[in-house]
């Protein structure tokens, strides 16, 4: 390739010859040509599609001049006749170029390309030009695909670094001006200087990609040692050259030794690379905390983005559909460099030594335990996905996170049970046999199997190609003075081995490992003097749930867990049943603010029971209030149907100042999602029974209805993404004196133009109603919330600041107006745009039918500031069924608010983009 850089349009000007030699035994009438710089061009691109699906909206809402596309691309032969070439719109990141003749095996073909790369802004995806005049290019050029089993391989840019490009050999004349300097993993010569342009010239072969990066200055420093030269610019100011060099040679030496020689002159291992993988856990503590030295932390760093970089530019692998090797063994290669070079370290550093913190298993856990935890918190919420699926099917916390840490604890825990040999000669072998060929998955398990006598065939049916759950138990235990006999089950059906270890006084006596047959299998051994025998007491296997894994062997001793409280949030740890206590605050206009204390047993890992207890002290009213809920979670692994949860909660507070309400709330819920995880389709169904109990109040008129119950039966169906938003809602309530049956339907749209329109229609109708009040009617713009569901501050106000909080739900007026509920049906829709950033213009219509009386048509509009969407919102009525409303006295009673002071709100706005 001949390239010019013009760094003000970010454009690259390219002229490239490929030289295509057709290794295949087929005949070839087409080549397909990768071009993933083209994924930028607009807003429906399969990367545009991904980023809109986790909730990016950086991309859709950037300017034209930011993204980056490949344009005025001509093909030619050798005989400088004109190519065609195909790329469509479902897939504009490759290209089909049409061949004139027929490329049979063993032939070679020589194409001419000239074209102009426009490079994306870096706020994607970190790759790409930034206002300090850098850039970092990733993926910028047209190169062949890889070709395999008789196609070549058609993927599509997701932003997840998998490239899958032919091996090739380079040749780049690179032209910038004179005020740049360029670095890059290829091998180069000295920059040749003319005219104010700087010239350079990289060359490498046998490679499938590499990095450059464009700089005012480099960046980058280079090291050397005996195995290569490493260019880093890692981010890590307190350490010295000397500090940093003797951390690199330790780490270069350490994956050499485990992996392999790195066939190429030069690595890259840049601050971009590791932003872009980082070390989670690391990456979220805040910088004044520092519970790691500055060493380790540059070495953890150093460690994860060499390993990274060292394996994808060396093993030819499918990096979609292969990468949990990579994955595998990089987290594998990491675990077994903190055994050896920082055993004693702690997930959380020095902050263990804090005696206040002594009692935390969060702090207690050694740096390698947390891959576990990781892992098992997508497990716990079943939402981990198998090893083998391709990397664009997974779900973003498994493809940055789960999925990697899951693939190297499963290699540690072959390589366990393969008495810690196996497993590192074959990652060796695998690694050598890639400098030959292009290699696949099942050569790597040719390997492993290759190196043991054992039977592993349960490894790759079991813990790769399947998202099945390890869990085991104890059955039956009987001892002598001895021997000790003992059953194992398996409570999921799925059968792997397990270790076995014998303990007394806190202090390992033996460890073995059981090859399990049966789904209930006896074993005999010698009990050593051992007090106690626990499963799995390491950690070995990933295994689901750890808490049933020990028992005694002293007589008459309680075999249930000790008790153990901690303050505000911990780690689960399968020796205690812990209880969380944190003090809470509440607040409602008759209940004032309310102190309480909350009791729950809610750690960082999802359970199958769950409890939270929050009695609290109404300093107001000089009386207890608070709630409390109790849940049963039942997970589904191979079904739609993935969750019922099985709860019973009760609330008690006041609803007016004189007056307390109690609640009382089973439900059982059910939850469905798509064979797709990546699908946001969510659906729901909620059985519930909702018993209240109202005391009479001096302050409000209608005291008719004390004491009732609502039978509720709903179904939510939604999909939410960035650009597109529907959701379908049903319900159905069933009381002694009411029936009625209710339909919501939402739609929000982004237009490729930045406007955004909401839609909302409600319908609601009576199917029998014996009231004589409107506390159980349809509300135009402040339902009376008789089933206490909303967050209502003030609930009984009808005048002043708390009667002008709003809530979304059944009319959704937000002016208020003469007829403010139905007793019949209610039939309404709600529309919003925005005309700048998040200024709004709302309107609302809708038809109203009372008994007795003819249908009453009702309209409202204004201007909506979505400062916050759900959490912070302002709306200003303009002009309704009441005239022009802003013209009129008192308007500041007319506009309302919403405000949610749950930090839930905001925690779900993140864990959307990851789950």
């Amino acid at each position: 390739m001949t390239v010019e850089l013009n760094p003000a349009n970010k454009t690259l000007n390219i002229e490239q010859e490929i030289t295509f030699f057709n290794q295949s035994n087929d005949t070839l009438t087409s080549i397909v040509l990768n071009d993933w710089n083209n994924a930028y061009s607009n807003k429906n691109t399969p990367l545009a599609k991904r980023f809109s699906d986790e909730f990016y909206r950086g991309f859709h809402l950037a300017k034209e001049e930011e993204r980056g596309s490949t344009k005025n691309l001509i093909i030619t032969d050798k005989s400088q006749l004109v190519l065609t070439w195909e790329r469509t719109d479902k897939n504009p990141d490759f290209i089909d170029v049409k061949l004139r003749d027929k490329l049979i095996p063993n032939q070679k073909i020589v194409l001419h390309l000239t074209y102009i790369a426009k490079i994306p802004s870096e706020k994607f995806t970190k790759y790409g030009y930034n206002d300090k005049g850098e850039m970092n290019l990733k993926n910028w050029f047209l190169t062949p695909a890889r070709y395999e089993n008789h196609d070549f391989v058609r993927y599509s840019n997701n932003n997840l670094d998998d490239i899958s490009n032919a091996v090739s050999d380079f040749e780049i004349g690179l032209t910038v001006p004179s005020n740049l300097e360029a670095t890059s993993d290829l091998n180069n010569n000295a920059p040749i200087k003319n005219d104010g342009f700087s010239f350079y010239k990289f060359f490498g072969e046998n490679r499938t990609d590499f990095s450059l990066f464009i700089e005012p200055k480099s960046s980058f420093i280079s090291f050397k040692n005996g195995i290569n030269e490493v260019l880093t610019n890692l981010k890590e100011n307190k350490l010295s050259a000397v500090q940093k060099a003797i951390i690199m040679d330790r780490v270069m030496n350490y994956v050499t030794k485990q992996i392999g020689q790195y066939p190429h002159e030069k690595i890259i291992v840049s601050q971009t690379d590791y932003e872009r993988n980082p070390f989670y856990g690391l990456n979220q503590l805040p910088s004044f905390l520092s519970p790691f030295p500055d060493e380790f932390i540059f070495e953890i760093k150093f460690l994860k983005t060499y390993l990274n970089s060292y394996l994808k530019n060396s093993l030819r692998l499918n990096p979609r559909n292969d990468n949990w090797i990579y994955d595998g063994i990089q987290v594998y290669a990491m675990m077994k460099y903190i055994d050896e070079n920082h055993p004693n370290t702690k997930m959380f550093g020095s902050i263990s030594k804090f005696k206040l913190l002594k009692s935390y298993n969060l702090t207690n856990l050694d740096f390698n335990e947390q891959y576990s935890y990781f892992y098992m918190l997508m497990a716990r919420k079943n939402l981990d996905q198998p090893l083998f699926n391709p990397k664009n099917t997974l779900i973003k916390f498994n493809e940055q996170i789960a999925s990697k840490y899951h693939a190297g604890l499963s290699l540690l825990f072959l390589d366990d049970y393969l008495n810690h040999n196996t497993v590192n000669s074959s990652i060796r072998q695998f690694y050598l046999q890639n400098k030959e060929k292009q290699t696949s998955r099942d050569d790597f398990e040719t390997l492993l199997k290759a190196n043991t006598t054992k039977d592993i065939d349960w490894f790759f049916k079991t813990i790769i190609n399947s998202r099945t759950i390890v869990d085991y138990k104890f059955s039956g235990v009987s001892r002598t003075l001895d021997s000790i006999t003992f059953s194992v089950k398996s409570k999921t059906g799925v059968l792997v081995p397990i270790p076995v270890y014998g303990i007394k006084k806190g202090e390992v006596v033996f460890k073995k490992w059981l090859d399990i047959t049966e789904i209930d299998s006896s074993f005999t051994m010698e009990r050593k003097s051992v007090d106690k025998i626990v499963l799995n007491y390491k950690n070995e296997v990933p295994e689901y749930n750890l808490r049933n894994n020990w028992k005694s062997l002293k007589s008459f001793y309680p075999n249930n867990r000790p008790f153990k409280f901690n303050f505000m949030k911990d780690l689960e740890d399968p020796y205690y049943n812990q209880i969380l206590y944190v003090p809470s605050i509440t607040y409602n206009l008759y209940d004032g603010l309310s102190p309480g204390l909350r009791l729950h047993n809610k750690t960082l890992l999802d359970k199958s029971f769950i409890f939270d207890i929050n009695p609290s002290y109404s300093t107001k009213t000089n009386n207890f209030s608070g709630s409390g809920w109790f849940a049963i979670n039942q997970n589904y692994r191979e079904s739609r149907l993935y969750n019922v949860r099985y709860s019973l909660s009760g609330s008690y507070f006041h609803y007016a100042p004189d007056a307390f309400y109690q609640k009382i709330n089973p439900t059982v819920q059910i939850r469905i999602r798509e064979e797709n995880f990546r699908d946001n389709r969510k659906q729901l169904i909620l059985l519930r029974q909702v018993l209240v109990n109202r005391e009479k109040s001096a302050f409000v008129v209608d005291n008719s209805t004390e004491n009732y119950s609502v039978f509720d039966a709903k179904y939510f169906n939604s999909r939410t993404e960035v650009t597109n938003h529907f959701s379908f809602t049903s319900d159905i309530q069933v009381a002694s004196k009411f029936g009625k049956i209710a339909t919501e339907l939402e739609y929000r749209k982004l237009f490729e133009n930045n406007l955004q329109i909401n839609l909302r229609l409600y319908a609601g109708s009576f199917l029998y109603n014996k009231t004589d009040s409107d506390f159980f009617s349809f509300a135009l713009d402040r339902p009376t919330d008789y089933l206490f569901d909303y967050g209502y501050y003030g609930r009984s106000e009808s005048t002043g600041l708390f009667s002008q909080q709003f809530i979304l739900s059944e009319g959704g007026f937000k002016s208020k107006l003469a007829t403010p509920y139905a007793n019949q049906w209610i039939t309404t829709a709600n529309g919003s745009f925005n005309v700048w950033n998040w200024i709004e213009i709302y309107g609302d219509m809708g038809l109203v039918k009372n008994k007795y009386q003819n249908p009453k048509f009702v309209y409202d509009s204004g201007i909506r500031l979505n400062l916050v969407t759900d959490y912070f919102e302002l709306y200003f009525p303009i002009y309704s069924n009441n005239g022009w409303e802003i013209a009129q006295n008192n308007y500041n009673e007319k506009i309302r608010f919403l405000v949610t002071f749950s930090p839930k709100t905001l925690i779900n706005l993140f864990n959307r983009k990851w789950f």
